[in-house]
Protein backbone atom coordinates (compact mmCIF):
# COMPACT_ATOMS: atom_id res chain seq x y z
CA UNK A 1 0.00 0.00 0.00
CA UNK A 2 1.22 3.75 -0.92
CA UNK A 3 0.92 5.95 1.93
CA UNK A 4 1.66 9.71 1.37
CA UNK A 5 2.41 11.66 4.72
CA UNK A 6 2.45 15.35 4.28
CA UNK A 7 3.64 18.02 6.59
CA UNK A 8 5.71 20.55 6.86
CA UNK A 9 7.72 19.99 10.24
CA UNK A 10 9.85 17.54 9.60
CA UNK A 11 9.91 16.25 12.66
CA UNK A 12 6.36 15.34 13.27
CA UNK A 13 6.73 13.86 9.56
CA UNK A 14 9.08 11.65 10.63
CA UNK A 15 7.39 10.75 13.72
CA UNK A 16 4.25 9.89 11.47
CA UNK A 17 5.94 7.79 8.94
CA UNK A 18 7.54 5.76 11.75
CA UNK A 19 4.19 5.34 13.14
CA UNK A 20 2.36 4.64 10.08
CA UNK A 21 5.64 1.95 8.82
CA UNK A 22 5.07 0.01 12.39
CA UNK A 23 1.42 0.23 11.23
CA UNK A 24 2.61 -2.69 8.17
CA UNK A 25 4.48 -3.85 5.19
CA UNK A 26 3.61 0.31 3.37
CA UNK A 27 5.76 2.07 0.67
CA UNK A 28 6.04 5.30 2.57
CA UNK A 29 5.99 8.69 0.62
CA UNK A 30 6.93 12.17 1.89
CA UNK A 31 5.73 16.19 1.12
CA UNK A 32 7.19 18.91 2.61
CA UNK A 33 3.74 20.87 2.19
CA UNK A 34 0.43 20.98 0.87
CA UNK A 35 2.00 22.39 -2.25
CA UNK A 36 4.62 19.63 -2.61
CA UNK A 37 1.97 17.17 -2.27
CA UNK A 38 -0.49 18.71 -5.03
CA UNK A 39 2.48 18.73 -7.29
CA UNK A 40 3.18 15.19 -7.01
CA UNK A 41 -0.17 14.31 -7.29
CA UNK A 42 -0.79 16.27 -10.32
CA UNK A 43 2.35 14.86 -11.82
CA UNK A 44 0.53 11.29 -11.04
CA UNK A 45 1.15 9.74 -7.89
CA UNK A 46 -1.56 7.93 -7.19
CA UNK A 47 -1.29 6.96 -3.26
CA UNK A 48 -3.63 4.42 -1.34
CA UNK A 49 -4.21 6.94 1.18
CA UNK A 50 -2.87 10.58 2.34
CA UNK A 51 -2.13 12.00 5.93
CA UNK A 52 -2.00 15.54 6.07
CA UNK A 53 -0.97 18.04 8.11
CA UNK A 54 -4.48 20.63 8.69
CA UNK A 55 -1.97 24.05 9.53
CA UNK A 56 0.98 24.30 6.52
CA UNK A 57 1.70 27.46 4.83
CA UNK A 58 1.46 28.04 0.85
CA UNK A 59 -1.26 25.41 0.86
CA UNK A 60 -2.77 23.92 4.30
CA UNK A 61 -4.73 20.27 4.61
CA UNK A 62 -8.02 21.42 4.29
CA UNK A 63 -7.19 23.62 0.90
CA UNK A 64 -5.18 20.29 -0.26
CA UNK A 65 -8.18 18.19 0.84
CA UNK A 66 -10.35 20.71 -1.48
CA UNK A 67 -8.43 20.08 -4.53
CA UNK A 68 -8.30 16.42 -4.03
CA UNK A 69 -11.95 16.01 -3.73
CA UNK A 70 -12.46 18.47 -6.79
CA UNK A 71 -10.39 16.60 -9.24
CA UNK A 72 -12.08 13.61 -10.83
CA UNK A 73 -8.59 11.65 -10.69
CA UNK A 74 -8.21 11.87 -7.18
CA UNK A 75 -11.85 12.86 -5.75
CA UNK A 76 -11.85 8.87 -3.76
CA UNK A 77 -8.39 9.45 -2.66
CA UNK A 78 -8.93 8.55 1.28
CA UNK A 79 -7.63 11.33 2.75
CA UNK A 80 -7.02 11.35 7.02
CA UNK A 81 -5.99 14.83 8.36
CA UNK A 82 -3.70 15.05 11.36
CA UNK A 83 -4.28 18.33 13.51
CA UNK A 84 -3.45 19.54 16.97
CA UNK A 85 -7.06 21.22 16.64
CA UNK A 86 -9.56 19.45 18.29
CA UNK A 87 -12.43 21.95 18.43
CA UNK A 88 -15.80 20.74 16.82
CA UNK A 89 -15.49 23.59 14.54
CA UNK A 90 -12.82 21.93 12.72
CA UNK A 91 -13.29 18.55 12.61
CA UNK A 92 -16.71 19.99 11.25
CA UNK A 93 -15.29 21.38 8.22
CA UNK A 94 -12.88 18.61 7.62
CA UNK A 95 -15.95 16.14 7.56
CA UNK A 96 -18.03 18.79 5.30
CA UNK A 97 -15.03 18.72 2.52
CA UNK A 98 -15.07 14.91 2.86
CA UNK A 99 -12.04 13.97 5.16
CA UNK A 100 -11.78 10.76 5.51
CA UNK A 101 -10.60 10.88 8.76
CA UNK A 102 -8.99 13.13 11.57
CA UNK A 103 -6.50 12.53 14.09
CA UNK A 104 -5.64 14.76 17.30
CA UNK A 105 -1.96 15.22 17.78
CA UNK A 106 -0.29 14.36 19.87
CA UNK A 107 -0.77 10.90 17.48
CA UNK A 108 -0.39 7.63 19.06
CA UNK A 109 0.09 4.18 17.09
CA UNK A 110 -3.29 3.50 18.26
CA UNK A 111 -4.63 6.70 16.51
CA UNK A 112 -2.79 5.82 13.12
CA UNK A 113 -3.74 1.74 13.25
CA UNK A 114 -7.17 2.28 13.46
CA UNK A 115 -7.62 4.72 10.55
CA UNK A 116 -6.31 1.62 8.66
CA UNK A 117 -8.40 -0.92 10.07
CA UNK A 118 -11.82 1.55 9.57
CA UNK A 119 -10.61 2.33 5.93
CA UNK A 120 -9.16 -0.84 4.87
CA UNK A 121 -11.00 -3.38 7.12
CA UNK A 122 -10.17 -6.54 4.70
CA UNK A 123 -6.23 -5.32 4.89
CA UNK A 124 -6.51 -5.23 8.53
CA UNK A 125 -7.83 -9.01 8.91
CA UNK A 126 -5.37 -11.14 7.86
CA UNK A 127 -6.37 -14.12 8.85
CA UNK A 128 -9.63 -13.97 6.56
CA UNK A 129 -9.35 -16.19 3.19
CA UNK A 130 -6.15 -15.15 1.30
CA UNK A 131 -6.38 -13.97 -2.40
CA UNK A 132 -6.28 -16.74 -4.84
CA UNK A 133 -3.39 -17.10 -6.90
CA UNK A 134 -3.89 -16.19 -10.30
CA UNK A 135 -3.30 -19.77 -11.79
CA UNK A 136 -5.65 -21.10 -8.99
CA UNK A 137 -8.16 -18.62 -11.03
CA UNK A 138 -7.57 -19.12 -14.26
CA UNK A 139 -8.01 -22.93 -13.74
CA UNK A 140 -11.10 -22.69 -11.44
CA UNK A 141 -12.59 -20.55 -14.07
CA UNK A 142 -11.70 -22.58 -17.13
CA UNK A 143 -9.81 -19.96 -18.98
CA UNK A 144 -6.10 -18.90 -19.77
CA UNK A 145 -3.62 -16.34 -17.97
CA UNK A 146 -4.66 -14.06 -21.17
CA UNK A 147 -8.21 -14.09 -21.04
CA UNK A 148 -7.71 -13.64 -17.11
CA UNK A 149 -5.52 -10.72 -17.49
CA UNK A 150 -8.69 -9.15 -19.80
CA UNK A 151 -10.86 -9.80 -16.68
CA UNK A 152 -9.02 -8.13 -14.65
CA UNK A 153 -8.30 -5.16 -16.93
CA UNK A 154 -12.42 -5.31 -17.35
CA UNK A 155 -12.58 -4.90 -13.69
CA UNK A 156 -10.19 -2.33 -13.06
CA UNK A 157 -12.10 0.09 -15.63
CA UNK A 158 -15.27 -0.53 -13.86
CA UNK A 159 -13.46 0.40 -10.41
CA UNK A 160 -11.94 3.60 -12.05
CA UNK A 161 -15.56 4.82 -13.02
CA UNK A 162 -16.93 4.16 -9.85
CA UNK A 163 -14.19 5.90 -8.10
CA UNK A 164 -14.60 8.90 -10.67
CA UNK A 165 -18.28 8.72 -9.70
CA UNK A 166 -18.75 7.08 -5.84
CA UNK A 167 -21.84 4.92 -5.55
CA UNK A 168 -23.77 5.97 -2.64
CA UNK A 169 -27.46 6.14 -0.95
CA UNK A 170 -29.79 4.32 -3.04
CA UNK A 171 -30.73 0.72 -4.66
CA UNK A 172 -28.91 1.56 -7.53
CA UNK A 173 -25.98 2.26 -5.76
CA UNK A 174 -26.07 -0.63 -3.91
CA UNK A 175 -26.48 -3.09 -6.79
CA UNK A 176 -23.22 -1.22 -8.76
CA UNK A 177 -21.64 -2.39 -5.52
CA UNK A 178 -22.25 -5.66 -4.99
CA UNK A 179 -21.89 -6.27 -8.73
CA UNK A 180 -17.94 -4.81 -8.39
CA UNK A 181 -17.91 -6.79 -5.40
CA UNK A 182 -19.21 -10.26 -7.44
CA UNK A 183 -16.58 -9.64 -9.46
CA UNK A 184 -13.82 -9.16 -7.19
CA UNK A 185 -15.08 -12.86 -5.65
CA UNK A 186 -15.16 -14.33 -9.10
CA UNK A 187 -11.40 -13.45 -9.90
CA UNK A 188 -10.07 -14.35 -6.02
CA UNK A 189 -9.69 -10.95 -4.63
CA UNK A 190 -11.92 -11.73 -1.50
CA UNK A 191 -10.35 -8.97 0.66
CA UNK A 192 -11.65 -6.62 -1.79
CA UNK A 193 -14.87 -8.22 -2.25
CA UNK A 194 -15.37 -8.26 2.08
CA UNK A 195 -15.15 -4.52 1.67
CA UNK A 196 -17.46 -4.02 -0.67
CA UNK A 197 -19.74 -6.35 0.67
CA UNK A 198 -19.51 -4.34 3.87
CA UNK A 199 -20.05 -1.21 2.27
CA UNK A 200 -22.44 -2.19 0.28
CA UNK A 201 -24.64 -3.68 3.30
CA UNK A 202 -25.19 -0.37 4.99
CA UNK A 203 -28.04 1.55 4.08
CA UNK A 204 -26.04 5.09 4.48
CA UNK A 205 -22.49 4.19 4.03
CA UNK A 206 -20.06 6.89 4.29
CA UNK A 207 -18.02 8.64 1.54
CA UNK A 208 -15.25 7.79 2.99
CA UNK A 209 -15.98 4.13 3.41
CA UNK A 210 -17.12 3.50 0.07
CA UNK A 211 -14.04 5.23 -1.00
CA UNK A 212 -11.39 3.28 0.84
CA UNK A 213 -13.39 -0.01 -0.32
CA UNK A 214 -13.39 0.94 -4.32
CA UNK A 215 -9.47 2.46 -3.50
CA UNK A 216 -8.82 -1.19 -1.77
CA UNK A 217 -10.49 -3.29 -4.87
CA UNK A 218 -8.22 -1.29 -7.00
CA UNK A 219 -5.31 -1.30 -5.80
CA UNK A 220 -6.17 -5.35 -5.32
CA UNK A 221 -7.09 -5.98 -9.20
CA UNK A 222 -3.64 -4.08 -9.83
CA UNK A 223 -1.38 -6.41 -7.70
CA UNK A 224 -3.53 -9.02 -9.27
CA UNK A 225 -2.45 -8.32 -12.52
CA UNK A 226 0.99 -8.37 -11.46
CA UNK A 227 1.03 -11.52 -10.19
CA UNK A 228 -0.80 -12.65 -13.56
CA UNK A 229 1.72 -11.07 -15.68
CA UNK A 230 4.28 -13.00 -13.99
CA UNK A 231 2.64 -16.17 -12.99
Amino acid sequence: MKVLVVDDDIVARMMLMHLVDSCGSHAILEAEDGADAWRQLQAGLRPDIVFCDLRMPQLSGLELLERVRADVRTAALPFVLVSAASDPVTQGEAAALGASGYIVKPFRQDDVRAQFERLFPAAAAPDETPDEAPHAVARRLGIDHARLRLYLDGLARQLQVAMREPPAGDEGAQARLNRLREGCKTLGLYGAAAALAQVAGERHPEPGQVAAALAGASAAVARQTERAACD
